[in-house]
């Protein structure tokens, strides 16, 4: 999951080096992937209305069901 997210935003940022995510394992079997871009693509990456992120979820989440894990993606400052 992590590969993936971090290729969907490589492809939607001015700068595909600065995009980091970390992969955060909660307790309960959760994962947490954390979204950092360059501070110039922060509305790349959220899009109009929060709409690009909301897809960038659903993706992942679509994916993750395949192997009936649950993932989660937050957008943090880097």
């Amino acid at each position: 999951m992590k590969d993936l997210l971090e290729y969907l935003a490589r492809g939607l940022v001015d700068r595909p080096g600065a995009v980091q995510v970390v992969e955060v394992n909660e307790d309960d079997g959760t994962t947490v992937l954390e979204l950092s871009v360059d501070d110039d693509d922060y509305g790349n990456i959220i899009g109009r209305g929060g709409r690009t992120a909301s897809a960038l979820r659903t993706v992942i989440k679509t994916a993750a069901l395949k192997d009936r894990r649950r993932v989660f993606v937050d957008i943090v400052d880097g």
